[in-house]
């Protein structure tokens, strides 16, 4: 019975300190989306997206919980500026509008001396009804925020969709709810060879 009062207390501190993280100016003066610090519901379904996905700092609890990395490269803005790191996927969340269930988790692109990734933001992701990209009326919300979309699928086999990040472990200058994180860049690609050697037994 104690612990109840405790439980509340915990997540009463979390939301504080939510609503305090989303209350901070953006940087250099780009603003982007933030839901209204007056809406309490919108405050306390961040602080529970923060406090359930908090343990995924740790790739490895993500990948034993059904997160399974997809698309084979770090995603860059093809629009501007900025970068998305790598996603990973749990295939059973997608669609969720639930706080505690976030479809995606986005990693780095670079790796810690482990070998493992840091989680930087946490994401949504519906699919496009008609599959237009002309229409948008099921665009759904939360956070009291529109997700982002209609937009093509990012790889193969994926869907037209729509999606909302929370970037709540990396600080994104063009804001916390912003698709793109413009304080980031995807690795270079290797150039190919100007003049590759034949492969063996070719004419």
């Amino acid at each position: 019975m104690a612990s109840r009062p405790f439980k509340a207390a915990a997540l009463t501190l979390v939301a504080a300190g939510a609503l305090a993280l989303t209350a901070l100016p953006p940087a250099h003066g780009v603003e982007g989306p933030a839901p209204d610090p007056l809406n309490a519901k919108a405050m306390r379904d961040m602080a529970t997206a923060i406090a359930v996905t908090a343990k995924y700092v740790d790739e490895r609890q993500a990948l034993k919980d059904g997160y399974v990395p997809h698309g084979t490269e770090c995603m860059t803005n093809p629009f501007g500026v900025g970068a998305m790191g790598y996603h990973y996927v749990k295939q059973a969340y997608w669609g969720s509008k639930d706080p505690s269930r976030p479809t995606a988790l986005l990693y780095s692109t670079e790796k810690d001396r482990n070998g493992r990734r840091k989680l930087q933001a946490v994401e949504w992701m519906s699919t496009d009804r008609d599959q237009d990209l002309k229409t948008a009326d099921d665009r759904p919300s939360m956070f009291g925020l529109p997700f982002d979309g209609p937009m093509p699928g990012h790889w193969a086999g994926m869907p037209k969709h729509f999606d909302l990040h929370l970037w709540a472990y990396e600080h994104n200058p063009a804001g916390r709810f912003h698709n793109w994180n413009p304080a980031l860049t995807c690795p270079a690609k290797a150039a190919a060879p100007a003049n590759p050697a034949p492969a063996h037994g070719g004419h």
